[in-house]
């Protein structure tokens, strides 16, 4: 099983959108897939909800997951999963630091603003602080997110340039800003169960969602399966 965290302190960053996309293209590709839901939003949960029999078969949600119970959750999918995904809340939480101890592979979501700049910054140098002072280094990716395909605005190029200076890794798949990625959440579906004749450029959205998740795979393929406990025990002993 291979875990992935999806982390940014901040709220609104596109995180909850990456987590869905990821997960229902990874079940479509045929992979066993569980989230936990982290979020006490609980948006994840309550779209899964919503979508009812049309939810992957494959896909399962777990609601009401806290620093009390993540390990266990953790613990009890690892042998059940292929992909175990975690949505964090949008906010400094004790949660950030244990579920970084199990995982593979960290992916933060940031918008093109200085404020999700800065909740990026706060995971990222965690996870620095974690290498430098308990030699615990955990693979992380950042994924731009509602971007603008025609325009790449002073504040996302700005964005881009922090990123860069810091030498953090950016995928190269963004998150493309469309209709259909608010329709899921707004109507319980998923991108391919949705009326194609209520959304526009469904299919853009479709490719960009399949790309994404394409370049995800590639990424945390190489680190799945690399000793969570020991790295979760570490990071316990290093607190």
């Amino acid at each position: 099983m291979a875990v992935l965290t999806f982390a940014n302190t901040k709220g609104g960053a596109g995180k909850t959108t990456a987590v869905v996309i990821v997960a229902c293209e990874l079940a479509r590709m045929g992979f066993s897939v569980a989230v936990l839901d982290a979020d006490p939003q609980l948006w994840i949960s309550k779209w899964h909800e919503r979508l009812g029999e049309r939810a992957p078969a494959s896909l399962s949600v777990v609601p009401y997951v806290t620093a009390a119970n993540l390990g266990q959750h953790a613990r009890k999918l690892r042998d059940e999963v292929d992909f175990l995904l975690i949505d964090l809340p949008g906010a400094r939480s004790p949660l950030l630091a244990q579920a970084l101890g199990y995982s593979n592979y960290v992916l933060i979501p940031v918008q093109g603003s200085a404020m999700d700049a800065e909740g990026a910054t706060n995971v990222i140098e965690l996870l620095q602080y974690l290498e430098d002072r308990a030699d615990i280094r955990i693979p992380h990716s950042v994924v731009l997110t509602r971007v603008n395909p025609m325009v790449t605005t002073r504040a996302l190029q700005s964005v881009k340039e922090l990123l860069s200076s810091r030498r953090v890794h950016v995928l190269s798949t963004p998150i493309i800003e469309r209709a259909a990625y608010r329709e899921v959440f707004g109507y319980g579906q998923t991108l391919y169960t949705i009326d194609t004749d209520s959304v526009s450029n469904l299919d853009k959205a479709q490719q960009n969602a399949q790309a994404l998740a394409q370049e995800v795979l590639r990424r945390i393929l190489p680190y799945s399966g690399r000793g969570e406990r020991t790295k979760s025990d570490q990071l316990k002993l290093s607190a």
